[in-house]
């Protein structure tokens, strides 16, 4: 935790048994537990901790040759999409890695990629203020978004597609309409880059106020709906989608770089300085509680089983 010295150690593998399991030694004030060919659970008594280690089961190195800035795999599993540093997208066969289609047309880099549900056609977002929907059959864009300021950092879908979402560096975030490829309005204005978005049902007991005038009928979906929204100035803002009404505002400990819903109650947000925040929508005066692993910025959240997966830039 933060102004503790860190704690180094070392592991050496002394031999395999026979099954194939390697035998491990950890250093001083380290204790190695379980062991087996894809797995080392270590644990450091003195803090009380313990971190699994995985191996991957497969590893795909030819699809990219720069970082991986996202990352999506389709609904039924069989395709993933991916952007990187190198300046690509594209689309990949999940189960060998081998490559698909080029998704071609954006300007500069692509931040952020996403399968739609139907895992047919995929929204990405990029340093271009462009957000763009692709076919993955033949690779075409089919609909392109113009009227962000900024790069476009991240995207959400709402139900099956009709209209999505989109946050930039320009400090909105703002619903589209797919179908006639035109901004339905700004849901929030935050004079500070939003990061990341999220959207989740919300709590029936949750007030999200009433929009200011009737909404379009090409809003789909957006009712009993609240979006998140990870902000650049430590802020992490609920707003509901359909009123376009505030929510709450959470005043974290560094910028917010990405957020998502653990259920129609509890939400996650983490931070630049390693923060994970568990807070409740109904009452976010005070987080639930705050998981600090280590100070790396914490990059994505991701729910899983009764957890979630968190990755940070160490």
């Amino acid at each position: 935790s933060a102004g503790k010295p860190t704690l180094y150690g070392s592991l050496t593998r002394r031999g395999l048994s026979t099954e194939g399991v390697p035998d491990i030694a950890a250093s001083e004030g380290f204790v190695v537990g379980e062991v087996t060919k894809k797995s080392i659970l270590i644990s450091c008594p003195h803090e009380n901790a313990s971190t699994k280690f995985l191996a991957p089961y497969t590893t795909f190195c030819r699809i990219h040759q720069k970082s991986i800035t996202c990352l999506d795999i389709s609904s039924g599993g069989g395709l993933g999409v991916s952007t990187s540093t190198d300046g690509t997208m594209k689309i990949w066969q999940a189960a060998n890695g081998e490559i698909r289609r080029l998704l071609e047309g954006h300007v500069y880099d692509v931040n952020c990629c996403r399968f739609f549900p139907s895992g047919l056609v995929v929204l990405s977002g990029g340093m271009d203020a462009q957000l763009k929907i692709w076919s993955a059959e033949d690779a075409s864009c089919v609909v392109t978004f113009k009227g962000h300021k900024g790069g476009i950092l991240d995207t959400a879908i709402v139900d099956r597609g009709r209209n999505v979402l989109s946050c930039s560096r320009d400090g909105t975030a703002r619903l589209w309409d797919c179908g006639k490829s035109a901004c339905l309005g700004v849901i929030a204005d935050c004079s500070s880059p939003v990061n990341g978005i999220a959207l989740g049902t919300a709590d029936s007991s949750l007030n999200l106020g009433t929009p200011e005038k009737a909404p379009s009928e090409r809003e789909v979906g957006t009712e009993g709906k609240i979006l998140l929204l990870a902000r650049e100035d430590k802020k992490l803002q609920g707003v509901g989608l359909q009123s376009r009404q505030p929510v709450f505002l959470f005043v974290g400990s560094d910028a917010f770089n990405c957020c998502t819903f653990l259920s129609s109650t509890y939400i996650l947000a983490g931070a630049q300085d390693g923060n994970i925040y568990q807070l409740d929508v109904r009452n976010t005066n005070a987080p639930i509680q705050i998981i600090h692993r280590s100070g790396a910025p914490v990059l994505s959240l991701l729910p899983y089983r009764d957890g979630f997966i968190a990755s940070q830039g160490n």
